[in-house]
């Protein structure tokens, strides 16, 4: 095995917690907005209550056919060879290019909120190195790092609404039901696959797992944590900014950290909602490349997939700054095209495997 650290059922909530989150904390509650306008925060519950069940469900089956083996390693069990390890390098694409997108918004974002002076490639070199250094160590210390993190996000993030209370207006959330319920299911779809249809990459760390009796349980608990930190900032950033600029925003949370003011003392405290973000997409970020060097690793049956990272990092630096030649052309890819390049992979192609190993099973 080219892993041999263990995570515990504690590690992988917490994982799960964070790497759901991811870059959707910042995201999000503009393309719900956009879509199902103040009733946004109906889209998250609804796609709350649907999706953690149907992936969850959906991941914990298909592992269980094959439960010490990783996604990569079961679809040539499953498909076959050929056919299985062809699968399975769309999987690797896959995952390299959701890691792509990834270093891409963090770059976006750093250049134009923050550090407008500095070179995207600056930024981008300086946190792929961060991201190399977590790859080369493995699962293990990810996942004890991020336990160790968790508090100071819970803090910060508590923090964050506490200090946001004041500011919320009740009107902004009227009239309810504008549209009717086609608007909310349009803007629960985009809901459902950001944050937890693209969470495929958990398949390829479960065989990990010490506790496996707990896999189901943990993965449930922290989609349905991280979902509702994720419904709690669409109304929030509905409730401050309101539907129209929360929907023209493309990163109104940070928006919206930006209007705390206690006794004009207390200001402009972005800098909070700006380190829940860096944590979170640094979990996503690891965890998407990880699997990316592992996965190609196994398919290429290597003792170690190490020799992999770096140079797989530096293609993955050149293939982001070449991959969209601006913001615009960037957020209409991801708006128009990836929530079906997602869905492929993040719930169809498992669903096909699961189907067919349970025919092979009979």
């Amino acid at each position: 095995m080219l892993e041999k650290g263990k995570i515990g059922s504690r590690q992988l909530t917490i994982l799960v917690i964070l790497y759901t989150v991811g870059d959707s904390i910042l995201v999000i509650p503009s393309i719900v907005a956009s879509e199902a306008k103040q009733n946004g925060w109906v889209s998250g519950i609804l796609s709350v209550a649907i999706a953690p069940l149907l992936v969850v469900f959906l991941y914990d089956a298909l592992r269980k056919c094959y439960p010490d083996l990783t996604l990569v390693e079961y679809s040539q069990k499953i498909l076959g060879k050929w056919l299985g390890i062809a699968i399975s390098l769309l999987f690797i694409s896959y995952f390299f290019i959701s890691t792509a997108t990834y270093l891409r918004e963090i770059g976006d974002f750093m250049t134009s909120q923050i550090m407008p002076d500095t070179p995207i490639q600056v930024i981008m070199f300086l946190f792929m190195s961060i991201v190399l250094m977590s790859a080369r160590l493995g699962l293990e210390p990810l996942a004890r790092s991020a336990e160790i993190l968790f508090p100071f996000v819970v803090i910060l993030l508590s923090s964050l609404i506490i200090l946001l209370l004041p500011e919320i207006k009740f009107q902004n959330l009227q009239p309810v039901w504008e549209g009717g319920l086609k608007p909310v299911i349009r803007g629960s779809i985009p809901f459902i696959v950001f944050p937890f249809i693209e969470s495929v990459a958990v398949l390829m760390i479960l065989p990990f797992m010490s506790q496996k009796d707990r896999i189901r349980k943990s993965l449930f608990v922290g989609q349905l944590l991280a979902g509702s930190v994720l419904i709690i900032i669409t109304m929030l950033a509905i409730l401050v900014l309101g539907v129209d600029l929360t929907a023209k925003e493309i990163y109104p949370s940070y928006k919206l950290a930006q209007k705390i003011n206690i006794a004009n003392f207390l200001t402009r405290l972005e800098a909070i909602l700006a380190i829940i973000w860096f944590i979170t997409i640094f979990f996503r970020f690891s965890l998407f490349f990880y699997v990316t060097v592992l996965g190609l690793a196994q398919t290429l049956k290597l003792q170690d997939y190490r020799p992999l990272v770096f140079p797989f990092g530096m293609i993955l630096l050149v293939f982001t700054l070449i991959m969209a030649p601006n913001t615009v052309y960037y957020s209409s890819f991801i708006l128009d095209i990836w929530p079906f390049y997602a869905m492929t992979f993040g719930f169809l192609l498992p669903l096909l495997l699961l189907t067919i190993a349970k025919v092979h099973k009979k």
